[in-house]
């Protein structure tokens, strides 16, 4: 099936769009500050929704959908620890943040484990994120490439990666987190006005209503409890503690500029991942399984995660077929430059400032520089690996089983020991990973992450009682 001119001219005209407003703000950026935390002034809807576009962005979009596609709507409890995680990070973690701040200047994650311990701590945090949010940027990019590839006939999935990759680097390098921030507001928007208001209604009404799609999918489809204690289990202690250590966050924490606002964003943020998003990607997928069983596509579905692509290319005509698209390719982007800016502050604040005086403009074209480099990098991973879902929660894992104890610890216990949070970092890092690519199975089916964060722990106390001999705990007024 051809893609109609009308579909492509919209989808360009979107591409064309997000790309001025990277060149608005490369005009307006005039420092590291700006480029990163957005001058620290930016209100609380605009990061609010940012958050959400970033944490449910293509990766979760797609992999939602392959997950509506295979188990129905108990594929929505994933994002359920979305809502869990922000609410529980704005009342413990936002408050303790603004106090450890005062008058610092900081821009990154790592920078806060810098305060709570010593800047060794920092330099290892900083190692660790970068690599979890290069693997992360990848996964977005790959989410975009089998999108991409689905829906424009005879574009190779290379092809498409190298197209997503492109417009994903070049407007993020150009604008900075302002730019970051204003394309996910208004991705957010076109996402939401996408599924809502196109692929929902359209598709239950070509699949004939509730019983041309009831007819053809088992009952477990729309049960709650298609899922088992252990899976919901897995995706909350891999997914929650991201709240707590990811750096796309803490940059938008960084640019509210205090703890009011920070908290309202996050708020916002966790009630629009569930239930909004989260049964709209679902049910979408729950669609395509549908369409899939009533033979109206005309390839077979090996993947679940191609199934949504499919399913919108086959049922909407010229013109909803570039809205929606464009919907999906706004989510993929929407996260790409997140992850993409917060591995190039990584890189560039936390380990290369510590050891280089640079000078603001040097700095800043360094960022924009670095920011260009890892993206090439992020496309060159994606084109080697398959599964969205996958990469993303292993990327996941390998953040949050290193770096998660620190962050608690720090902020929990009174002169916390360095030593312990460096341990306690590759320790729980190397677990999780070891047992991930090995490939063993584990009891019960649990995550590698669990393990991983449970050495974490153990290490962190440990090592911590060696060097202070007792734990004392901190108070907050």
């Amino acid at each position: 099936m051809e893609i109609h001119w009308l579909d492509l001219t919209i989808f360009i005209i979107y591409i064309l769009s997000m790309l001025g407003i990277g060149l608005y703000f490369f005009r307006k950026n005039s420092s590291t500050d700006e480029y990163y935390v957005g001058g620290r002034n930016m209100k609380p809807w605009h990061i609010g929704l940012s958050v959400v576009a970033t944490d449910v962005g293509g990766g979760f979009s797609i992999g939602l959908g392959g997950l509506g596609f295979a188990t129905g709507i108990s594929g929505s409890w994933m994002l359920f620890t979305g809502l869990l995680g922000a609410w529980m990070s704005a009342v413990f973690l936002i408050p303790r943040i603004f106090a450890i701040l005062k008058d610092k200047q900081l821009a990154t994650f790592p920078g806060v484990l810098g305060q709570l311990f010593n800047p060794s701590v920092a330099l290892a945090a900083g190692i660790i994120s970068l690599i979890g949010y290069l693997g992360f940027t990848s996964s977005q990019l790959l989410a975009g490439a089998k999108l991409a590839s689905a829906t424009f006939p005879g574009l190779t999935s290379f092809e498409a990666l190298i197209f997503m990759g492109a417009v994903a680097v070049i407007y993020t390098v150009l604008g900075g987190m302002k730019a970051v921030v204003y394309t996910d507001t208004a991705q957010w928007m076109i996402l939401f006005g996408g599924l809502f208001l196109i692929g929902i209604p359209y598709g239950y009404h070509v699949l004939g209503g509730w019983e041309g799609i009831s007819a053809v999918l088992p009952a477990s489809h729309f049960s709650l409890s298609n899922i088992s204690v252990v899976q919901i289990l897995n995706w909350f202690i891999t997914i929650v503690p991201v709240w707590f250590i990811g750096m796309t966050l803490y940059q938008r924490i960084f640019a509210c500029g205090n703890v009011k606002s920070a908290r309202k964003a996050w708020y916002i943020a966790g009630v629009f991942e569930w239930p909004f998003m989260a049964f709209l990607g679902v049910v979408l997928g729950l669609f395509a399984r549908a369409a899939y069983e009533q033979g109206l596509f005309t390839v077979a579905v090996s993947d679940p995660e191609m199934g949504l692509p499919l399913f919108l290319r086959n049922i909407l005509p010229a013109g909803l077929m570039g809205l929606m698209m464009a919907s999906y390719f706004s989510a993929v982007l929407s996260t790409a430059d997140s992850c993409l800016m917060a591995a190039s502050g990584n890189a560039v604040a936390d380990l290369i400032k510590p050891f280089k005086t640079l000078s603001e403009k040097a700095e800043l074209k360094l960022s924009q520089y670095m920011t260009l480099a890892l993206g090439l990098i992020a496309v060159l991973l994606a084109a080697g690996m398959q599964n969205v879902l996958e990469l993303m929660l292993l990327s996941y894992a390998f953040m949050v089983s290193g770096l998660l104890i620190p962050v608690l610890g720090g902020f929990i216990i009174k002169e916390p020991s360095p030593a312990a949070a460096l341990i306690a970092m590759i320790g729980g890092g190397l677990i999780t990973l070891t047992l991930s690519f090995s490939k063993l199975p584990l009891p019960y089916d649990l995550d590698a992450n669990i393990f991983g964060l449970t050495a974490s722990f153990v290490l962190f106390i440990l090592t911590h009682l060696f060097f202070r001999k007792s734990i004392e705990f901190k108070s907050y007024k």
